[in-house]
Formats: structure tokens, C-alpha cells, sequence
């Protein structure tokens, strides 16, 4: 799964952008930086228990931001489902 982070098109970095897709039942799973403010580790955590999405932790911001492949330390990031509408179909 973390290979799919490097994927431009598979995932969104930040929290603003991490809470939006969870909120919108596009996350398929949330990593998390250890090192980011308990605040904001307790909103990401809250929004994807509501959402029922996984929490995969990473030690740091700027592991994290390797992970992504972005210049810029990140307390979070999500990879996204492949169709966002797949959750939103009737199984049969």
C-alpha cells in the first residue's frame, strides 16, 4: 500500500486534504505521522474511525513526505479508493 502514495493520482497530502477525502468516503486507508500535533493526529484518527478507514502510522512528517515523493514534511496522507464512487454502488 505505502507504493501507492508515490502515485500522484492514488493519494492525497495534508490534513486539510486527508480530512475532505475522508469525509467524502474517498480514503481507503490514512497514514499518519507519529510526530504530528496531538490535535491534529486526533482529528485524521476521529474522521477515519467515523469513516471506517484504516490508520497506518509512520515515525515521521518527513518519512512521510518521502513516502509521497513531496518537498514538504506531512503529518498526513490518504490513498484513495480507485473508483470514489465503488463505496457508494449496492453490492449484489
Amino acid at each position: 500500500m505505502p507504493e501507492r502514495l508515490k502515485k500522484r493520482s492514488m493519494r492525497v497530502v495534508g490534513v486539510r486534504q486527508a480530512l475532505r477525502a475522508l469525509a467524502g468516503n474517498e480514503a481507503e486507508s490514512v497514514f499518519l505521522a507519529l510526530d504530528a500535533a496531538p490535535p491534529l493526529r486526533g482529528r485524521i484518527e476521529g474522521a477515519a474511525r467515523d469513516a471506517g478507514v484504516p490508520v497506518h502510522t509512520v515515525a515521521t512528517m518527513e518519512e512521510l513526505a518521502q513516502l509521497c515523493r513531496v518537498d514538504v514534511p506531512s503529518a498526513a496522507a490518504c490513498v484513495l479508493r480507485n473508483d470514489p464512487g465503488e463505496a457508494d454502488t449496492p453490492q449484489a
